[in-house]
């Protein structure tokens, strides 16, 4: 365990949900809620109608996709991971809504077995194209040595931004107007803090820290920035984004059991844990190198939507994510296909910690677009 990282103020929990001072700016009420737990109440819920009245809203969409996509061969694209919320957008997005999406998978070279099943199965059982970009090897292993080199705890960084920048940039390049997601409220609503995960699309910090300590030009590996995105193709390309699990019942047990039994889905142990770089990175490395366990906003999420008790929250949390066995294995996994020995992976989990404040970044700019997006009440939850 990595004695680094201590808490700079008394421990506190929160009394509603189990986010606690691992987040540093967190602040709690007189009653013990913390400001996750007070922002979903306030400026979420009021908003928030998975029930008739956002099918009603979402209907209108629907409608509209597939009258632009008439005399295409897909009306959406939608970017596919193995994971439940993208899996279940997929199957809704087809056998409720009778969209005709292009299913868009990133293969990153983290795949694990049930991934690459439930993409297969879901293609088979919809009967969807499925387009694969496959990241060339060579640049993502050396972005992602980079990101272990600078010593932050974002090492999903060269990951995130792979998926995210390959399924917006083909779909402003071939002229696709909607990008389904599985983005939703129902098991997102507490969202990680920057400093457990920084923002994957701030490309300024991304070429920074390949800058200082990369070894190879990035010369195809996908790379766009918040602002191509968020104004230059939803504004100049007309690209729009539609998170449909916001305007229905989504319960994750019920979602993942809905399509273990249509499709022959496979269940994996946590959120994300689809990847075994994300498993081994989220369930070991950030807890013990930096005291953050993400599992907390998870967890915290499906609190405040009725789908797992405190206690429950309490339970599971106490128990590390990992066994020894397996960290083991991971261990010398993640080091032979990063091109280093046990003992250098060791030696990079030692190093001194860092946070994405050490590298150039455009939060700034990134905090002013939240706030605007916050006024003109299009962000709702937590993002600091």
């Amino acid at each position: 365990m990595n004695a680094q990282f201590a808490h700079k103020r008394p421990y506190q929990i929160c009394s509603n949900c189990i986010m606690d001072t691992s987040d540093s700016n967190i602040v709690f009420d007189d009653r013990g809620w913390c400001d996750y737990c007070n922002n979903y109440h306030k400026n979420i819920v009021p908003h928030w109608h998975p029930d008739e009245r956002g099918a009603a809203e979402l209907a209108p969409v629907i409608e509209q996709i597939k009258k632009d996509g008439q005399g295409k061969d897909h009306d959406c694209i939608l970017g596919i991971s193995g994971g439940v919320d993208s899996s279940y957008v997929a199957y809704i997005a087809k056998e409720k809504f009778g969209l005709r999406p292009l299913l868009f998978h990133v293969d990153a070279g983290w795949n694990s077995q049930q991934a690459v099943n439930n993409i297969e199965k879901l293609v088979d059982g919809l009967n969807l194209d499925l387009h694969t970009e496959v990241i060339n090897w060579q640049e993502m292993k050396d972005l992602q040595l980079s990101f272990f080199k600078a010593q932050v705890p974002h090492l999903d960084t060269p990951q995130d931004h792979a998926f995210f920048a390959g399924l917006y940039n083909y779909a402003a390049k071939n002229g696709i107007k909607y990008i389904l997601t599985g983005a939703n409220y129902s098991t997102e609503c507490v969202r990680e803090p920057l400093e457990w995960h920084y923002h994957a699309t701030d490309l300024r910090q991304l070429k920074d820290i390949h800058k200082r300590f990369g070894t190879r030009p990035l010369k195809s590996f996908p790379l766009t920035d918040i602002f191509t995105y968020r104004i230059f193709y939803r504004f100049f390309k007309n690209v729009r984004v539609v998170k449909p699990l916001n305007s229905i019942p989504f319960h994750k047990e019920s979602a993942m059991q809905e399509l273990a039994d249509k499709f022959g889905w496979q269940r994996y142990a946590h959120k994300h844990y689809e990847s075994r770089f994300t498993r081994f990175y989220e369930g070991y490395w950030l807890p013990t190198k930096f005291g953050y366990d993400k599992r907390r906003a998870h967890f915290s999420s499906l609190i405040l939507t009725g789908q797992m008790s405190r206690a429950e929250a309490l339970e599971k949390i106490a128990v590390p994510a990992f066994n020894l066995d397996d960290v083991a294995q991971d261990f010398e996994y993640i080091a032979t296909k990063l091109g280093l020995s046990v003992a250098e992976l060791q030696a990079l989990h030692a190093g001194p910690n860092k946070t994405y404040k050490d590298y150039k970044n455009a939060m700034p700019l990134i905090d002013l677009g939240t706030r605007v997006l916050r006024l003109l009440g299009v962000q709702k939850a937590v993002m600091r």
